[in-house]
Order: structure tokens, then C-alpha cells, then sequence
């Protein structure tokens, strides 16, 4: 899986013109499911996503955690993470197929969820416009292949 983690002070996305999920400080996270991933993937993901201490403590440093911070999720399933790009049009042959990728972003989800987390999610498949004011701007990439 890979994951784009944005720390925001505010995230949205909207499809078909309405506000599907909204947060408030935390993090905007674009996920991608590749086609070999499994459920120990998804729970490595969400652990790391839940505990990537990039909040600012007191001192001015990132040192506190998203749980510390009070900090909120918005996840969205991004298959374009898993483009092939050695041409000029990307190739997603890597991506996930929807019966093996949905579960697994749900997964993430729920994941998230039980550690506490108050998540908000975009619609799996569906023409979604993304907002966020990005804070830092702080943008990690996440791998499971390299965690």
C-alpha cells in the first residue's frame, strides 16, 4: 500500500456537489491498494499513519503524535499512487481490483477508527473533489514495501 499523508488544518471532499466528509486539523490521506496487498498491510499502514509524530510540541518540533494533537482523518482511496509512468500515459495495471481494494481501504479505515481516530472518507470509485489548507506544509510518502 502506499499513502500520501498530508498534516491540514482542514480537509474536505465533495461528490456530486455535496460534502461527503470534512475535518478539521489532522491528516488528508491518499491511499493506494497494489494488487498484491493484503490485510497486514492495511493494519501496517493504519498503525503507521495513526502514530507519525509530526505535530508540533511546544519546543516548535515535530514531536507529538496525531492522537496527542487532537488530529482528525480524511481517507481517500487514490489508485493513481500505483501509475506506471515509464510512458507518457500511465499504466495503473498494478493497482488494485476493486473486489481486492475496497475491502482493504475499508480496512484502513476501520483501522484507524478503533485506534481512536475520528475518520472520514471519500466514496471508493467515485468522482471526488478534494479540498485542504495543507499546514506546514508537512507531506509524508508511506510505502509497505519500504516500512
Amino acid at each position: 500500500m502506499r499513502a500520501v499523508v498530508t498534516r491540514v488544518q482542514s480537509a474536505s471532499v465533495t461528490i456530486d456537489g455535496q460534502v461527503h466528509g470534512a475535518i478539521g486539523k489532522g491528516f488528508l490521506v491518499l491511499l493506494g491498494v497494489h494488487e498484491e496487498d493484503t490485510e497486514a498491510q492495511a493494519r501496517k499502514i493504519a498503525d503507521k499513519i495513526c502514530g507519525l509524530r509530526v505535530f508540533v510540541d511546544e519546543n516548535d518540533k515535530m514531536n507529538v503524535g496525531p492522537k496527542d494533537a487532537g488530529a482528525e482523518l480524511l481517507i481517500i482511496s487514490q489508485f493513481t499512487l500505483f501509475a506506471d509512468c515509464r510512458s507518457r500515459r500511465p499504466g495503473f495495471s498494478h493497482a488494485a481490483r476493486p473486489d481486492t481494494a475496497i475491502p482493504l481501504y475499508e480496512m484502513v479505515i476501520e483501522e484507524c477508527r478503533a485506534r481512536g481516530f475520528h475518520v472520514e472518507a471519500g466514496e471508493f470509485g467515485a468522482k471526488m473533489a478534494v479540498a485542504s489548507v495543507n499546514d506546514g506544509p508537512v507531506t509524508i510518502l508511506l510505502d509497505t514495501r519500504e516500512l
